[in-house]
């Protein structure tokens, strides 16, 4: 009866690894086939799973957006993390409202860079804002109505 209870856990074990080797090899390859931005980075399984989703391109390092801002240069960051059920829900309209205004919306994934929550005093993703002159001009934070959106585009953004 003991030997039948240790091949059955034994079994279990085996299963249980080979499925861990399978997931890890389905995400190197996700990782490796893709146009990933991070680099060499470890990345979240949220992140792995958004890298060929077009309305997550357009991704901007901790270390471009600090010298863009630096630079003075105009700037519209939208701030989100890829397991936040409004970023969620508010990408699949900001993004293309942001096409449609030929604005050039950076994202910056907040799951995989932790440290820019207090670098820009974000507290709530989504987070839009917009610098220019090395300045922030303007921010709307969480799931907003497309209008509200359009909105800031028009006031701080489009009628440059």
């Amino acid at each position: 009866m003991q030997k039948k209870i240790l091949v059955f856990v034994g079994v279990i074990v085996l299963l249980f690894v080979g499925l861990y080797v399978v997931i890890e090899y389905k995400n190197n390859q996700a990782v490796e086939n893709s146009d990933n931005p991070y680099g060499d980075k470890e990345l979240h399984q949220g992140t792995i799973d958004q890298l060929d989703d077009p309305n997550y391109g357009n991704q901007i390092m901790p270390d471009e957006l600090s010298e863009s801002i630096e630079s003075g240069d105009p700037v519209t960051v939208y701030f989100y993390d890829p397991l936040c059920v409004h970023c969620q829900n508010t990408t699949p309209y900001l993004v293309p409202l942001a096409e449609d205004n030929n604005v050039d919306m950076k994202k910056m994934n907040l799951r995989e860079f932790q440290d820019q929550w207090n670098a820009y005093g974000i507290e709530s993703t989504p987070t839009l804002i917009h610098f220019e002159n090395g300045e922030e001009q303007g921010r709307i934070v969480g799931q907003r109505p497309e209008g509200e959106f359009q909105q800031f585009f028009d006031q701080y953004v489009v009628a440059e």
